[in-house]
């Protein structure tokens, strides 16, 4: 078993949001072509991800999945091989109930034979959804069959559970085996749908932790309303709201699963994408949960999320939901570090890559709409 597997969030490219059912085998090669081109591969970013949509609609004559014939001529193991010669690693889809969202072939009661067939097909991840699931038969029981069928496939595959946070699935599902767990439903292009599922977590956060991470729904990053799904599509956002959303993916210790098409981003898509300083916060080894502090006057809508990294620093993310411009000023005694005690915070700007100065008491600013700011924050002494 490979025991790094799930210790950080992982990063990568899904399928869904962009393409959707639109999916074949040379959109996948060149996605993975794309990964390593734009420097996103070297950045972090390893798992090519297919998601629904790629079967026939029955399995074969020995109950196996069956890739569809026209939109993946060469099978998925021509496709793994191909990804796998990138130095990347691939990624499947399948689902807890009788059927996936889309109407294709699930996993009940063919969990064990289905893993047996994703390990020879070279697959490294598994997206398991929750469509079509019967009514009488728990959720939890069917992700612990699904981990322990994974677990006894003769691969290592990371272990994706999207069952879109029903059932209180944050109190039980590292039980399963799950390496990380959808604990909202599908996020939407529009700023609205970012800001709904990121506040849906706010009390939950200390439910993810290494090996078995809150996943907030894949990237909207770079789409810009551009997707042949035209309810993820929705209305799109601004560079802004984006960097916001990465952000906050970031600092909650969600997967960075990319949603755009990586093979057509902009300057700002990827400055935004590969920012470094955002990225090592999300990989901090040990995996902290942030916890929230209101801005006073405006609790609403401005509000700092504060994170212990592994080396003793801070990662402080302020954040203003609001459509105005707002103060947000972070008291330091209510992160633990007093006037009294003689230190104050460095902060280092993880948007602008330089440092801001030395401050005691609080740090005092003023966010722009759907604005934030990202410090790496220093203990240091001032007296």
């Amino acid at each position: 078993m490979n025991t790094k597997l799930g210790l950080t969030p992982p990063m990568g490219w899904n399928s869904w949001n962009t393409f959707s059912w639109n999916i074949n085998e040379e959109l996948i090669k060149t996605a993975a072509d794309a990964m390593i081109e734009t420097g996103l591969a070297a950045a972090g970013y390893e798992y090519i991800v297919i998601d629904d949509c790629w079967s026939e609609m029955k399995r074969d004559e020995n109950g196996r999945l069956v890739p569809d014939k026209n939109k993946f001529p060469n099978g998925m193991k021509a496709v793994a091989d191909y990804i796998h010669s990138k130095g990347l690693k691939f990624g499947m889809y399948s689902c807890a109930g009788t059927h996936t969202c889309a109407g294709y072939p699930a996993s009940f009661e063919h969990e064990f034979t289905d893993a047996e067939t994703f390990a020879e097909w070279g697959v490294d991840y598994l997206k398991y959804d929750f469509c079509y699931k019967p009514a009488h038969i728990p959720g939890e029981l069917l992700y612990k069959r699904m981990g322990m069928a994974l677990r006894n496939c003769g691969r290592d595959i990371l272990f994706s559970a999207c069952n879109w946070g029903c059932d209180d699935v944050h109190k039980w599902i590292r039980e399963t085996g799950a390496h990380i767990f959808r604990s909202t439903g599908d996020i939407q292009d529009n700023w609205e749908s970012i800001k709904n599922l990121a506040t849906s977590q706010f009390g939950k956060q200390g439910y993810g932790a290494p090996y078995c991470y809150n996943d907030i729904d894949m990237l909207v990053v770079g789409m810009y309303g551009k997707s042949c799904n035209e309810w993820v599509a929705s209305k799109g956002c601004t560079d802004v709201e984006y960097k916001t959303h990465f952000s906050l993916w970031a600092i909650m210790n969600s997967p960075l699963m990319i949603g755009c098409d990586i093979r057509n981003m902009n300057d700002a898509t990827k400055n935004i994408l590969m920012n470094k300083d955002i990225i090592a916060i999300n990989q901090d080894p040990e995996g902290r949960a942030p916890y929230r502090i209101n801005q006073w006057n405006n609790p609403e809508r401005s509000f700092a999320l504060v994170r212990p990294l592994a080396d003793g620093d801070y990662a402080i993310g302020l954040f203003n939901f609001g459509d105005n411009k707002s103060e947000m000023s972070l008291q330091f005694w209510d992160i633990g570090l007093p006037a009294a005690s003689g230190r104050g915070l460095s902060l280092y700007d993880c948007w602008e890559h330089k440092d801001e100065g030395v401050f005691t008491e609080r740090y005092c600013t003023q966010i722009e709409p759907h604005d934030c700011k990202v410090f790496r924050a220093k203990v240091v002494k001032v007296k």
